[in-house]
């Protein structure tokens, strides 16, 4: 029984990696500000729905965003399609970038890894900026 509960909690995708407090650094994971998290969540899920289906977006209750939102959609619509494939692009490319980070400052831990990834995709730069300026202590000789 306690053979099974110690597999079963190597692989716990539950569990969040540890913060900046770790000891360890092969396990550094240091969560998003929830403002960002929520502002390009936002940002990210309007321009999706504005590209995918902008017939449907309730204008009247957007103020300057839905003339702004509009008028993309109307007079620059290939451009505006094309800058939110880009937007994925740039969290895709940043979120192996985040992976080559991890293997470089010593994150080793699979599952702490993973976290970098899916983290930064899903938020960016809100994300990869905690990784670019985290320093790992180095060991003394």
């Amino acid at each position: 029984m306690a053979a099974a509960a110690a597999a079963s909690s190597a692989h716990d995708w539950s569990r969040r990696p540890s913060s900046s407090s770790s000891s360890s650094p092969s396990t550094y994971f240091q969560r998003a500000s929830p403002f960002w998290m929520v502002l390009i969540a936002a940002g990210m899920s309007y321009y999706g729905w504005a590209v995918i289906s902008p017939s449907t977006i309730p204008y009247d209750y957007l103020g300057p965003l839905a003339t702004l939102t509009k008028y993309l959609v109307k007079n620059h619509n290939i451009v505006f399609q094309l800058g939110y494939v880009i937007a994925w692009m740039v969290h895709v490319w940043e979120a192996f970038y985040a992976l080559k980070l991890c293997k470089t400052k010593g994150i080793t831990d699979f599952s702490t890894q993973l976290w970098w990834f899916v983290q930064t995709f899903l938020f960016g730069v809100a994300s990869l900026h905690y990784l670019l300026q985290y320093e790992p202590q180095r060991k003394h000789e």
